[in-house]
């Protein structure tokens, strides 16, 4: 096995060959795939108390959604929004298609704003998911794969998360997989004294104090303030968190499982219209493990990527540059057979 830099991903890469020479069809068959142990660098794992607190903690905020007092159409209506807006901007466009791939630059400022969005998930630093996610590609659906469900379909959506795996612990980590992300100061930053979770709690406080504002002065009381303010902190950030945390690890865990395939990929990825619409396009996932640079993850027509449209809108007006569009389907798949015929495949090289 060599490690290398692949100019199709950007990041570092196991040559093993990500996609077959099978020439595509409308939608590729799918294999069965084997069983996977447990990551080996999990094993007598201990419990990640810090992980496991948080995620059980909101989980069992979940029935506050059905009380009454707490409802109102405006936090509702402020899921889809901060989906959108947390999630695809900060999560989709920012640490996944931008930091992680480079299938696009922009203007730092542009970036770190992108990257605080994230931070606003509760998904980890930029530079962890960066480096978790470049090992996720380096060995996908492969046993040192930090989250696969060829383990368990729990495993892969949300066990992972629970059990130290000391591939991804220490600074060797972060030197081999996200280098890059800790070159800039914003980032390393980022990584010290929690201060990921403490922006988050400032966002979250911000929801509660708006809220509370303006339900204070719809109504004039400060009864009703305090009412409109926890429905938004309610929904609008403990719910919606709960929304954003499953969809992304739907990618990690439905994505590598159901649905359709275009690229005859050496893993298990999968095209999920499902996913693809609750994430706003990340659920079009065999398309990205086939060409993993490209900012669109909707290779067909009908394949909506609304976190694409967004970062098409950031060309537009010249925040975002150099974007990586994906080859067409024929086209790559003529081009990586030639490649792999002639060896001279950039996946392949010794």
């Amino acid at each position: 096995m060599s490690i290398t830099n692949s100019p199709r991903l950007g990041v570092l890469t196991e040559e093993r060959g990500e996609v077959d020479t099978e020439p595509a069809a409308d939608v590729l068959p799918v294999r069965v795939p084997t069983r996977v142990p447990h990551p080996e660098s999990t094993k007598n794992g201990r419990l990640i108390w810090s992980y496991i607190i948080p995620i059980v903690g909101f989980h069992l905020l979940l029935p506050l959604a059905f009380v009454p007092w707490l409802f109102s159409w405006t936090g509702l209506a402020l899921i889809p929004i901060g989906n959108f807006i947390f999630c695809s901007m900060g999560i989709g466009a920012g640490y996944h298609r931008l930091l992680t791939h480079r299938g696009y630059t922009c203007p730092k400022w542009v970036e770190h704003t992108l990257a605080i969005l994230g931070v606003c998930t509760l998904q980890d630093t930029p530079a962890r998911w960066v480096a978790v996610h470049r090992l996720h590609h380096q060995h996908s659906d492969q046993q040192p794969d930090p989250h696969t469900p060829r383990v368990t379909w729990f495993w892969s959506h949300i066990g992972w998360l629970f059990i130290e795996n000391r591939q991804l612990v220490g600074i060797n980590m972060y030197e081999r997989y996200a280098r890059d992300i800790l070159q800039d100061p914003f980032y390393l930053r980022l990584e010290r004294n929690v201060l990921w979770g403490w922006i988050f709690a400032a966002h979250a406080l911000a929801f509660y104090l708006v809220g509370m504002a303006i339900g204070w002065i719809y109504t004039g009381t400060y009864l009703g303030g305090v009412q409109f303010g926890l429905s938004i902190l309610l929904w609008g950030v403990v719910i919606r968190t709960l929304y954003t945390w499953h969809t992304t690890w739907a990618i990690n865990s439905i994505t590598h499982m159901w649905g359709y395939r275009n690229y005859a990929t050496r893993e298990d990825s999968r095209n999920n219209v499902l996913c693809a619409l609750a994430t706003n396009g990340e659920g079009w996932h065999n398309n990205h493990h086939a060409q993993p640079r490209a900012a669109a993850h909707g290779h067909r027509w009908y394949e909506i990527d609304l976190t694409y449209v967004a970062i098409q809108a950031l060309e537009c007006v010249g925040l975002a540059k150099n974007v990586v569009r994906p080859k067409p389907l024929a086209d790559f798949n003529e081009e990586e057979a030639s490649e792999r015929q002639s060896g001279t495949s950039a996946r392949d090289a010794a």
